[in-house]
């Protein structure tokens, strides 16, 4: 599973990476370990999956995280987490 993550403000990419797992875990362990590696690399408090969250992700497989995601303040606009890559 490839996942790429992007933040963005005023409509602008100001920084992106992308997180590696093909590992043997389920797909929703390999997730949250690519947000935790996604906000380990920016610096970030983890961001809360909103109910909104949830099934954005699950519609798309893409799922953005405002302000109101997280409990510290951020200097972005949101955090765009997308799979681009499953394992089958």
């Amino acid at each position: 599973m490839r996942i790429w993550a992007r933040e963005f403000k005023s409509n602008r990419m100001l920084r992106d990476t992308v997180v590696e797992d093909f590992s043997d875990e389920t797909r929703t362990h390999k997730i949250f370990n690519a947000l935790d590696e996604i906000c380990h690399q920016f610096d970030l408090s983890k961001p809360i999956w909103l109910e909104s969250c949830i099934a954005d992700f699950k519609r798309t497989a893409k799922v953005r995280f405002y302000q109101d995601s997280f409990i510290d303040q951020i200097e972005f606009d949101y955090l765009e987490v997308q799979v681009i890559e499953e394992d089958y």
